[in-house]
């Protein structure tokens, strides 16, 4: 019993250090949701052999999509005419980071890692696109787009009958906003709670329970303790968030902040499921070049990192925690740990436990009921629609 509330205690802690910056990450993803549209990505996806891969690289930074999460939308991307090597780069670089884990690394991992992972996503999503498009024969920059006529801030109609730019313009800036944070604390939130719970709790069970000086002999330094974090990190199924509080944990039993940036790149986006949909989706030959490309460049920036640490004098430790010193900040951080925790329980309800505790109480479970209404917001004819979705 003991040993249980020293690891919930540990979890709590690491939830202080990380709510706060999550939220940020949440607002500031709800935001590019309102007024970045996939027409526009796509449009930038199209512009040649390394425009486009330049483009879909540093689209793929902010946007908070997990591995599989962000092969639906590419498959979407190439039906609009966005060719090969911007599809790999935007595959690369999507799930490697986010947002969300950006603020989450700050919060966790300290200034350098926060710097280091969206520099290496960036840069293993430009090889991994540069190389399919200069040398492969599946470059297809004047693809014939197909028109995406869905309304990116509600879905109600799905642009039927109506231009898209004239739907777009009948929704107001406050619309807008409001569609964002419903996307972020909804829809994203409800993606990464279950995710980032285990996260949280698995760091807490490192921190009690992992012997320092294990990780330390494993994952301390060199070349190995990089090969030794592929190893672990690249079969799991781990989202960015997922993979900031374990990385975290770890480092504070010893593990090089190199080995850390391997993990944080290498979990997210190389685990079973995601090889098996690239592989299906863009071929073989884009699958080695998109692996190829994570490990390779991870392998090199991991390096460089713990370069940077030594030469430096710094240890990754005293990040951790670090602006909680301030009585101020800590009344934050307890605030904001409170109100993330109830937000997770109230996704956590809506898309998992209430249909359980139905299941269990009745023993059937309770479906939504659709009827057709018609579309307030874009006078639309009668179509079916979830009760309640506008």
């Amino acid at each position: 019993m003991e040993i249980i509330l020293e690891i919930l205690k540990s979890s709590w802690q690491i939830l202080e250090s990380a709510a706060l910056y999550l939220l940020f990450g949440f607002v500031i993803a709800g935001i590019l949701r309102s007024i970045v549209s996939a027409d526009t990505v796509v449009k930038y996806l199209r512009r040649g052999r390394f425009k486009s891969v330049f483009y879909s690289s540093l689209l793929g930074i902010p946007i908070p999509l997990c591995s599989c999460g962000v092969v639906p939308a590419v498959a979407g991307f190439k039906r609009q005419g966005a060719n090969n090597g911007a599809c790999l780069s935007f595959l690369t670089s999507t799930p490697e980071t986010g947002i969300d884990s950006i603020a989450l690394t700050y919060s966790l991992l300290g200034p350098i890692l926060t710097v280091m992972r969206p520099v290496t996503a960036f840069i293993s999503a430009m090889c991994a696109g540069l190389i399919e498009n200069y040398t492969g024969k599946s470059y297809a920059g004047s693809s014939q787009p197909i028109a995406n006529l869905s309304c990116v801030f509600d879905g109600c109609c799905g642009g039927i009958d109506s231009d898209p730019l004239t739907h777009k313009r009948q929704h107001t800036f406050s619309e807008k906003l409001r569609a964002g944070m419903r996307f972020a604390f909804d829809d994203l939130m409800g993606d990464l709670a279950v995710w980032f719970v285990l996260g949280i709790s698995l760091a807490g069970i490192i921190n009690v329970l992992a012997p320092s000086s294990w990780v330390n002999a494993a994952l301390g330094s060199g070349t190995i303790s990089y090969l030794f974090a592929i190893i672990v990190s690249g079969p799991m199924y781990v989202c960015a968030t997922l993979s900031t509080p374990i990385a975290a944990a770890l480092v504070m039993k010893g593990m090089s902040p190199g080995a850390a940036l391997v993990m944080l790149m290498v979990g997210p986006a190389t685990n079973v499921p995601t090889i098996a949909m690239v592989g299906g989706l863009l071929g073989k030959r884009a699958l080695g070049i998109y692996v190829g490309s994570i490990v390779a460049i991870s392998l090199l920036m991991a390096y460089i990192t713990d370069i940077i640490y030594k030469s430096f004098g710094i240890s990754p430790k005293v990040y951790l925690g670090l602006p909680g010193e301030s009585v101020l900040w800590k009344h934050a951080e307890v605030i904001a740990a409170i109100v993330l925790s109830v937000l997770i329980l109230r996704v956590l309800w809506q898309n998992h436990l209430r249909n359980f505790f139905n299941v269990s109480i009745t023993g059937e479970s309770v479906n939504q009921i659709e009827e057709p209404q018609k579309c307030d917001c874009c006078g639309q004819k009668e179509h079916q629609t979830v009760v309640n979705k506008h």
